[in-house]
Protein backbone atom coordinates (compact mmCIF):
# COMPACT_ATOMS: atom_id res chain seq x y z
CA UNK A 1 0.00 0.00 0.00
CA UNK A 2 1.38 3.42 -0.93
CA UNK A 3 1.85 6.29 1.47
CA UNK A 4 -0.92 8.15 -0.34
CA UNK A 5 -3.32 5.31 0.43
CA UNK A 6 -2.23 5.09 4.06
CA UNK A 7 -2.89 8.79 4.47
CA UNK A 8 -6.34 8.48 2.96
CA UNK A 9 -5.75 11.03 0.24
CA UNK A 10 -8.92 11.71 -1.74
CA UNK A 11 -8.89 11.55 -5.52
CA UNK A 12 -7.71 14.71 -7.30
CA UNK A 13 -8.68 16.20 -10.59
CA UNK A 14 -5.39 15.47 -12.25
CA UNK A 15 -4.00 13.27 -14.95
CA UNK A 16 -2.89 10.09 -13.13
CA UNK A 17 0.19 10.02 -15.34
CA UNK A 18 1.21 13.60 -14.58
CA UNK A 19 2.02 15.87 -11.69
CA UNK A 20 -0.97 17.73 -10.21
CA UNK A 21 0.00 21.24 -11.24
CA UNK A 22 -2.58 22.86 -8.98
CA UNK A 23 -0.06 22.23 -6.20
CA UNK A 24 2.67 24.36 -7.73
CA UNK A 25 1.32 27.79 -6.70
CA UNK A 26 0.95 27.08 -2.95
CA UNK A 27 4.24 25.16 -2.92
CA UNK A 28 6.20 27.99 -4.52
CA UNK A 29 4.51 30.83 -2.66
CA UNK A 30 4.93 29.15 0.71
CA UNK A 31 8.53 28.17 0.18
CA UNK A 32 9.64 31.69 -0.78
CA UNK A 33 8.43 33.28 2.47
CA UNK A 34 11.66 32.49 4.26
CA UNK A 35 14.20 33.54 1.60
CA UNK A 36 12.35 36.76 0.73
CA UNK A 37 12.37 37.80 4.39
CA UNK A 38 15.99 36.80 4.76
CA UNK A 39 17.17 38.84 1.81
CA UNK A 40 14.97 41.93 2.22
CA UNK A 41 16.69 42.59 5.51
CA UNK A 42 20.00 43.12 3.70
CA UNK A 43 18.96 46.71 2.91
CA UNK A 44 16.68 47.21 5.93
CA UNK A 45 19.33 46.74 8.64
CA UNK A 46 20.75 50.25 8.34
CA UNK A 47 17.43 52.19 8.52
CA UNK A 48 16.24 49.92 11.35
CA UNK A 49 19.47 50.62 13.23
CA UNK A 50 18.99 54.36 12.72
CA UNK A 51 15.36 54.16 13.87
CA UNK A 52 16.23 52.46 17.17
CA UNK A 53 19.74 53.82 17.70
CA UNK A 54 21.22 50.34 17.40
CA UNK A 55 24.73 49.49 16.14
CA UNK A 56 25.32 46.56 13.72
CA UNK A 57 26.11 44.02 16.52
CA UNK A 58 22.60 44.64 17.93
CA UNK A 59 20.73 44.70 14.62
CA UNK A 60 22.51 41.42 13.75
CA UNK A 61 20.02 39.79 16.15
CA UNK A 62 17.33 40.44 13.55
CA UNK A 63 19.21 38.08 11.25
CA UNK A 64 20.22 35.63 13.95
CA UNK A 65 16.74 35.40 15.49
CA UNK A 66 15.19 34.35 12.19
CA UNK A 67 17.92 31.85 11.38
CA UNK A 68 18.02 30.33 14.86
CA UNK A 69 14.26 29.73 14.79
CA UNK A 70 14.48 28.36 11.25
CA UNK A 71 17.48 26.12 11.94
CA UNK A 72 15.61 24.50 14.82
CA UNK A 73 12.15 24.60 13.28
CA UNK A 74 12.80 23.22 9.79
CA UNK A 75 13.70 19.59 10.70
CA UNK A 76 11.23 19.48 13.60
CA UNK A 77 8.31 20.67 11.50
CA UNK A 78 9.61 18.60 8.59
CA UNK A 79 9.31 15.47 10.69
CA UNK A 80 5.76 16.47 11.69
CA UNK A 81 5.04 16.81 7.96
CA UNK A 82 6.32 13.24 7.45
CA UNK A 83 4.08 11.96 10.22
CA UNK A 84 0.89 14.00 9.80
CA UNK A 85 0.92 15.19 6.19
CA UNK A 86 1.84 18.55 4.64
CA UNK A 87 -1.51 20.38 4.55
CA UNK A 88 -2.07 20.96 8.27
CA UNK A 89 1.50 22.09 8.95
CA UNK A 90 1.55 24.30 5.84
CA UNK A 91 -1.58 26.19 6.92
CA UNK A 92 -0.46 26.55 10.54
CA UNK A 93 2.98 27.79 9.53
CA UNK A 94 1.82 30.36 7.00
CA UNK A 95 -0.75 31.73 9.47
CA UNK A 96 2.03 32.20 12.04
CA UNK A 97 4.15 33.99 9.41
CA UNK A 98 1.33 36.48 8.81
CA UNK A 99 0.95 37.12 12.55
CA UNK A 100 4.71 37.67 12.82
CA UNK A 101 4.60 40.18 9.96
CA UNK A 102 1.86 42.15 11.73
CA UNK A 103 3.84 42.14 15.00
CA UNK A 104 6.93 43.44 13.20
CA UNK A 105 4.95 46.19 11.51
CA UNK A 106 3.72 47.49 14.87
CA UNK A 107 6.90 46.79 16.90
CA UNK A 108 7.70 49.67 19.31
CA UNK A 109 11.29 48.59 19.92
CA UNK A 110 14.16 46.52 18.58
CA UNK A 111 13.63 43.47 20.78
CA UNK A 112 9.96 43.20 19.87
CA UNK A 113 11.13 43.30 16.27
CA UNK A 114 13.59 40.48 17.04
CA UNK A 115 10.72 38.47 18.60
CA UNK A 116 8.69 38.94 15.41
CA UNK A 117 11.62 37.58 13.40
CA UNK A 118 11.77 34.50 15.64
CA UNK A 119 8.06 33.87 15.08
CA UNK A 120 8.59 34.46 11.37
CA UNK A 121 11.35 31.86 11.33
CA UNK A 122 9.12 29.27 12.96
CA UNK A 123 6.18 30.08 10.70
CA UNK A 124 8.16 29.87 7.49
CA UNK A 125 9.70 26.53 8.50
CA UNK A 126 6.70 24.51 7.31
CA UNK A 127 6.29 25.28 3.62
CA UNK A 128 9.58 23.96 2.23
CA UNK A 129 9.43 20.50 3.92
CA UNK A 130 5.75 20.30 2.98
CA UNK A 131 6.61 21.05 -0.65
CA UNK A 132 9.36 18.43 -0.78
CA UNK A 133 7.01 15.89 0.80
CA UNK A 134 4.36 16.69 -1.81
CA UNK A 135 6.93 16.27 -4.58
CA UNK A 136 7.87 12.82 -3.32
CA UNK A 137 4.27 11.68 -2.86
CA UNK A 138 3.41 12.92 -6.36
CA UNK A 139 6.38 10.98 -7.74
CA UNK A 140 5.05 7.86 -6.03
CA UNK A 141 1.51 8.48 -7.26
CA UNK A 142 2.55 9.02 -10.86
CA UNK A 143 5.23 6.33 -10.88
CA UNK A 144 7.86 8.80 -12.04
CA UNK A 145 11.24 9.22 -10.39
CA UNK A 146 10.88 13.01 -10.35
CA UNK A 147 8.00 15.16 -11.64
CA UNK A 148 9.39 16.84 -14.75
CA UNK A 149 10.53 20.38 -14.13
CA UNK A 150 8.74 20.85 -10.80
CA UNK A 151 11.78 20.38 -8.59
CA UNK A 152 13.70 22.83 -10.77
CA UNK A 153 10.82 25.34 -10.62
CA UNK A 154 10.76 25.18 -6.82
CA UNK A 155 14.51 25.65 -6.57
CA UNK A 156 14.59 28.42 -9.18
CA UNK A 157 11.91 30.44 -7.38
CA UNK A 158 13.69 30.13 -4.03
CA UNK A 159 17.05 31.10 -5.45
CA UNK A 160 15.70 33.98 -7.52
CA UNK A 161 13.63 35.35 -4.65
CA UNK A 162 16.62 35.24 -2.30
CA UNK A 163 18.53 37.60 -4.58
CA UNK A 164 15.48 39.67 -5.58
CA UNK A 165 14.80 40.46 -1.93
CA UNK A 166 17.27 43.35 -1.59
CA UNK A 167 15.72 45.16 -4.57
CA UNK A 168 12.19 44.53 -3.23
CA UNK A 169 13.28 45.65 0.23
CA UNK A 170 14.78 48.84 -1.17
CA UNK A 171 11.59 49.66 -3.10
CA UNK A 172 9.41 49.04 -0.02
CA UNK A 173 11.64 51.18 2.18
CA UNK A 174 11.58 53.95 -0.41
CA UNK A 175 7.77 53.74 -0.63
CA UNK A 176 6.93 53.72 3.07
CA UNK A 177 9.86 52.91 5.35
CA UNK A 178 11.40 49.71 6.72
CA UNK A 179 8.15 48.61 8.41
CA UNK A 180 6.75 47.71 4.99
CA UNK A 181 9.34 44.90 4.77
CA UNK A 182 7.45 43.28 7.66
CA UNK A 183 3.94 44.28 6.57
CA UNK A 184 4.35 42.54 3.20
CA UNK A 185 4.13 39.20 5.03
CA UNK A 186 0.45 39.75 5.82
CA UNK A 187 -0.87 39.62 2.21
CA UNK A 188 1.65 36.89 1.32
CA UNK A 189 0.42 34.80 4.24
CA UNK A 190 -3.23 35.32 3.30
CA UNK A 191 -2.49 34.20 -0.26
CA UNK A 192 -0.77 31.06 1.07
CA UNK A 193 -3.72 30.28 3.34
CA UNK A 194 -6.24 30.62 0.53
CA UNK A 195 -4.23 28.57 -1.95
CA UNK A 196 -3.28 25.97 0.65
CA UNK A 197 -6.85 25.50 1.87
CA UNK A 198 -8.17 25.17 -1.69
CA UNK A 199 -5.48 23.05 -3.32
CA UNK A 200 -3.44 21.01 -0.86
CA UNK A 201 -4.73 17.45 -0.35
CA UNK A 202 -6.43 16.63 2.92
CA UNK A 203 -4.92 13.90 5.07
CA UNK A 204 -7.63 12.00 6.89
CA UNK A 205 -6.38 8.49 7.72
CA UNK A 206 -9.12 5.96 8.28
CA UNK A 207 -8.39 2.96 10.49
CA UNK A 208 -4.66 3.63 10.56
CA UNK A 209 -2.91 4.06 13.95
CA UNK A 210 -1.57 7.53 14.49
CA UNK A 211 2.24 7.63 14.18
CA UNK A 212 4.11 8.43 17.37
CA UNK A 213 5.87 11.78 17.60
CA UNK A 214 9.29 11.74 19.24
CA UNK A 215 8.68 14.86 21.29
CA UNK A 216 11.57 14.23 23.67
CA UNK A 217 13.99 13.82 20.77
CA UNK A 218 12.76 17.03 19.17
CA UNK A 219 13.19 19.00 22.42
CA UNK A 220 16.71 17.66 22.98
CA UNK A 221 17.64 18.46 19.37
CA UNK A 222 16.28 21.99 19.77
CA UNK A 223 18.15 22.48 23.08
CA UNK A 224 21.48 21.28 21.66
CA UNK A 225 21.23 23.33 18.47
CA UNK A 226 20.05 26.47 20.28
CA UNK A 227 22.93 26.33 22.78
CA UNK A 228 25.56 25.93 20.05
CA UNK A 229 24.05 28.66 17.88
CA UNK A 230 23.82 31.14 20.77
CA UNK A 231 27.50 30.55 21.46
CA UNK A 232 28.40 31.06 17.79
CA UNK A 233 26.49 34.32 17.79
CA UNK A 234 28.54 35.68 20.73
CA UNK A 235 31.63 33.51 21.22
CA UNK A 236 33.41 34.37 24.48
CA UNK A 237 34.98 32.49 27.37
CA UNK A 238 32.31 33.96 29.65
CA UNK A 239 29.72 31.94 27.71
CA UNK A 240 31.47 28.60 28.30
CA UNK A 241 28.25 27.12 29.63
CA UNK A 242 26.58 27.27 26.20
CA UNK A 243 28.79 24.71 24.38
CA UNK A 244 28.80 22.56 27.52
CA UNK A 245 25.00 22.64 27.55
CA UNK A 246 24.95 21.87 23.83
CA UNK A 247 27.26 18.87 24.24
CA UNK A 248 25.20 17.51 27.13
CA UNK A 249 21.91 17.93 25.25
CA UNK A 250 23.50 16.47 22.13
CA UNK A 251 24.69 13.37 24.01
CA UNK A 252 21.24 12.84 25.50
CA UNK A 253 19.71 13.35 22.06
CA UNK A 254 22.00 10.75 20.46
CA UNK A 255 21.26 8.23 23.21
CA UNK A 256 17.54 8.85 22.89
CA UNK A 257 17.48 8.53 19.09
CA UNK A 258 19.60 5.37 19.03
CA UNK A 259 17.19 3.63 21.41
CA UNK A 260 13.85 5.09 20.25
CA UNK A 261 11.51 2.84 18.26
CA UNK A 262 10.36 5.77 16.08
CA UNK A 263 13.17 8.36 16.36
CA UNK A 264 12.87 11.97 15.26
CA UNK A 265 16.16 11.58 13.35
CA UNK A 266 17.28 8.03 12.62
CA UNK A 267 20.98 8.48 13.40
CA UNK A 268 21.91 4.99 12.23
CA UNK A 269 20.42 5.55 8.79
CA UNK A 270 21.75 9.11 8.56
CA UNK A 271 25.23 8.07 9.69
CA UNK A 272 25.35 5.43 6.96
CA UNK A 273 24.36 7.90 4.25
CA UNK A 274 27.70 9.62 3.57
CA UNK A 275 26.53 11.37 0.35
CA UNK A 276 23.63 13.02 2.20
CA UNK A 277 25.92 14.13 5.04
CA UNK A 278 28.27 15.62 2.43
CA UNK A 279 25.33 17.53 0.92
CA UNK A 280 24.56 19.06 4.31
CA UNK A 281 28.22 20.06 4.72
CA UNK A 282 28.31 21.68 1.28
CA UNK A 283 25.15 23.61 2.05
CA UNK A 284 26.69 24.97 5.25
CA UNK A 285 29.87 26.18 3.54
CA UNK A 286 28.14 27.60 0.47
CA UNK A 287 25.61 29.67 2.39
CA UNK A 288 28.13 30.95 4.90
CA UNK A 289 29.80 32.66 1.94
CA UNK A 290 26.56 33.54 0.15
CA UNK A 291 24.83 35.27 3.07
CA UNK A 292 27.96 36.98 4.37
CA UNK A 293 28.49 38.40 0.89
CA UNK A 294 24.82 39.42 0.56
CA UNK A 295 24.59 41.22 3.90
CA UNK A 296 28.14 42.58 3.88
CA UNK A 297 27.92 43.97 0.35
CA UNK A 298 24.44 45.40 0.99
CA UNK A 299 25.51 47.19 4.18
CA UNK A 300 28.75 48.48 2.63
CA UNK A 301 26.89 49.97 -0.34
CA UNK A 302 24.98 52.16 2.09
CA UNK A 303 27.57 52.99 4.73
CA UNK A 304 30.87 52.57 2.87
CA UNK A 305 29.75 53.77 -0.57
CA UNK A 306 27.13 56.25 0.66
CA UNK A 307 24.10 55.01 -1.28
CA UNK A 308 20.51 55.16 -0.02
CA UNK A 309 18.62 51.93 0.73
CA UNK A 310 16.58 52.11 -2.54
CA UNK A 311 19.76 52.83 -4.53
CA UNK A 312 21.57 49.89 -2.91
CA UNK A 313 18.65 47.59 -3.62
CA UNK A 314 18.51 48.59 -7.28
CA UNK A 315 22.26 48.23 -7.67
CA UNK A 316 22.01 44.65 -6.39
CA UNK A 317 19.28 43.89 -8.94
CA UNK A 318 21.76 42.25 -11.40
CA UNK A 319 22.01 39.34 -8.95
CA UNK A 320 18.52 37.97 -9.68
CA UNK A 321 18.86 38.76 -13.39
CA UNK A 322 21.97 36.60 -13.62
CA UNK A 323 20.43 33.93 -11.39
CA UNK A 324 17.38 33.70 -13.66
CA UNK A 325 19.59 33.27 -16.72
CA UNK A 326 21.71 30.61 -15.03
CA UNK A 327 18.79 28.61 -13.67
CA UNK A 328 17.00 28.78 -17.02
CA UNK A 329 20.04 27.21 -18.66
CA UNK A 330 20.80 24.57 -16.02
CA UNK A 331 17.53 23.96 -14.14
CA UNK A 332 16.22 20.97 -16.11
CA UNK A 333 19.52 19.08 -16.30
CA UNK A 334 20.70 17.39 -13.12
CA UNK A 335 24.50 17.75 -13.09
CA UNK A 336 25.20 18.47 -9.42
CA UNK A 337 28.98 18.05 -9.45
CA UNK A 338 29.64 20.30 -12.45
CA UNK A 339 27.23 22.96 -11.19
CA UNK A 340 28.71 22.93 -7.70
CA UNK A 341 32.32 23.20 -8.88
CA UNK A 342 31.48 26.07 -11.25
CA UNK A 343 29.47 27.80 -8.53
CA UNK A 344 32.36 27.44 -6.06
CA UNK A 345 34.86 28.93 -8.52
CA UNK A 346 32.62 31.95 -9.15
CA UNK A 347 32.12 32.39 -5.39
CA UNK A 348 35.88 32.63 -5.05
CA UNK A 349 36.04 35.26 -7.78
CA UNK A 350 33.26 37.31 -6.14
CA UNK A 351 34.96 37.24 -2.75
CA UNK A 352 38.25 38.28 -4.31
CA UNK A 353 36.52 41.13 -6.13
CA UNK A 354 35.45 42.64 -2.78
CA UNK A 355 39.12 43.42 -2.16
CA UNK A 356 38.98 45.87 -5.09
CA UNK A 357 36.20 48.01 -3.60
CA UNK A 358 36.67 51.42 -1.98
CA UNK A 359 34.44 54.38 -1.19
CA UNK A 360 34.99 55.83 -4.68
CA UNK A 361 34.71 52.58 -6.66
CA UNK A 362 32.92 53.15 -10.01
CA UNK A 363 29.32 52.06 -10.40
CA UNK A 364 30.14 49.73 -13.29
CA UNK A 365 32.39 47.65 -11.02
CA UNK A 366 29.64 47.36 -8.39
CA UNK A 367 27.16 46.23 -11.04
CA UNK A 368 29.63 43.68 -12.40
CA UNK A 369 30.28 42.17 -8.96
CA UNK A 370 26.53 42.00 -8.25
CA UNK A 371 25.94 40.26 -11.58
CA UNK A 372 28.70 37.72 -10.89
CA UNK A 373 27.23 36.95 -7.49
CA UNK A 374 24.02 35.74 -9.12
CA UNK A 375 25.82 32.85 -10.86
CA UNK A 376 26.51 30.73 -7.75
CA UNK A 377 23.06 31.67 -6.44
CA UNK A 378 21.56 30.01 -9.50
CA UNK A 379 23.79 26.92 -9.41
CA UNK A 380 24.53 25.81 -5.86
CA UNK A 381 21.11 25.66 -4.20
CA UNK A 382 19.57 23.77 -7.12
CA UNK A 383 22.47 21.28 -7.26
CA UNK A 384 22.27 20.50 -3.53
CA UNK A 385 18.49 20.16 -3.71
CA UNK A 386 18.74 17.71 -6.60
CA UNK A 387 21.35 15.75 -4.65
CA UNK A 388 19.12 15.62 -1.57
CA UNK A 389 16.11 14.45 -3.58
CA UNK A 390 18.12 11.47 -4.83
CA UNK A 391 19.91 10.71 -1.54
CA UNK A 392 17.21 11.06 1.15
CA UNK A 393 14.95 8.32 2.50
CA UNK A 394 11.53 8.91 0.85
CA UNK A 395 9.73 8.22 4.14
CA UNK A 396 11.70 11.04 5.78
CA UNK A 397 11.75 13.54 2.93
CA UNK A 398 10.23 16.31 5.05
CA UNK A 399 12.77 16.06 7.87
CA UNK A 400 15.65 15.54 5.41
CA UNK A 401 14.63 18.68 3.52
CA UNK A 402 14.36 20.47 6.86
CA UNK A 403 17.92 19.48 7.77
CA UNK A 404 19.09 20.87 4.42
CA UNK A 405 17.52 24.19 5.33
CA UNK A 406 19.05 23.89 8.83
CA UNK A 407 22.48 23.59 7.22
CA UNK A 408 21.67 26.60 5.06
CA UNK A 409 20.66 28.79 8.00
CA UNK A 410 23.53 27.64 10.19
CA UNK A 411 25.65 29.06 7.39
CA UNK A 412 23.58 32.23 7.54
CA UNK A 413 24.14 32.47 11.30
CA UNK A 414 27.88 32.10 10.80
CA UNK A 415 27.62 34.80 8.14
CA UNK A 416 25.81 37.14 10.55
CA UNK A 417 28.49 36.56 13.16
CA UNK A 418 31.21 37.27 10.59
CA UNK A 419 29.55 40.54 9.55
CA UNK A 420 29.19 41.64 13.18
CA UNK A 421 32.90 40.83 13.71
CA UNK A 422 34.23 42.82 10.74
CA UNK A 423 31.70 45.69 11.04
CA UNK A 424 31.75 46.48 14.79
CA UNK A 425 30.77 50.15 14.33
CA UNK A 426 29.73 50.31 10.69
CA UNK A 427 30.28 48.83 7.24
CA UNK A 428 33.63 50.40 6.27
CA UNK A 429 35.79 49.47 3.28
CA UNK A 430 38.44 48.08 5.65
CA UNK A 431 35.85 45.82 7.24
CA UNK A 432 34.66 44.71 3.79
CA UNK A 433 38.21 43.70 2.89
CA UNK A 434 38.53 41.74 6.15
CA UNK A 435 35.27 39.99 5.30
CA UNK A 436 36.58 39.17 1.81
CA UNK A 437 39.73 37.54 3.24
CA UNK A 438 37.63 35.42 5.58
CA UNK A 439 35.24 34.35 2.85
CA UNK A 440 38.05 33.40 0.49
CA UNK A 441 39.03 30.70 2.99
CA UNK A 442 35.45 29.40 3.31
CA UNK A 443 34.89 29.40 -0.47
CA UNK A 444 38.16 27.52 -1.01
CA UNK A 445 37.07 24.82 1.44
CA UNK A 446 33.73 24.57 -0.39
CA UNK A 447 35.46 24.14 -3.75
CA UNK A 448 37.69 21.37 -2.39
CA UNK A 449 34.70 19.51 -0.89
CA UNK A 450 32.74 19.71 -4.18
CA UNK A 451 35.69 18.55 -6.30
CA UNK A 452 36.43 15.61 -3.99
CA UNK A 453 32.86 14.19 -3.83
CA UNK A 454 32.77 11.50 -6.52
CA UNK A 455 29.27 10.38 -5.51
CA UNK A 456 27.82 13.45 -7.23
CA UNK A 457 28.84 12.05 -10.60
CA UNK A 458 26.56 9.03 -10.16
CA UNK A 459 22.76 9.11 -10.49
Amino acid sequence: MTRCALRGRPPRRADPAGFDRRLIAPMVLGSILNPVNSSMLAVALVPIGHAFGAAPPRTAWLISGLYLATAVGQPVIGRLVDLHGPRRLYLLGTALAGAAGLLGTLAPGLWVLVASRVLLGLGTSAAYPASMSLLRSEAERTGRHSPAGVLATLSICNQVVSVTGPALGGLLIGAGGWRLTFAVNVPLSLACLVLGARRLPRTTPAGVPKPRTDGAGMLLFAAALTAFVLFLMRPATAHWYLPVTGLAAGALFARRELNAREPFIDLRVLGGNAPLLATYGRQLLAYTTSYAFLYGFGQWLQEGRGLSAPEAGLLMLPMPVTAVAVTALTGRRSRPRINLVVGAVVQLLCCGALLLLHADSPAWLLVLIAAMAGIPQGLIGLANQNALYAQADPARMGSSAGLLRTSMYLGALLAAAANALVFPTGATSTGLHDLAALLLGVATAFLLVCAADRSLSRP
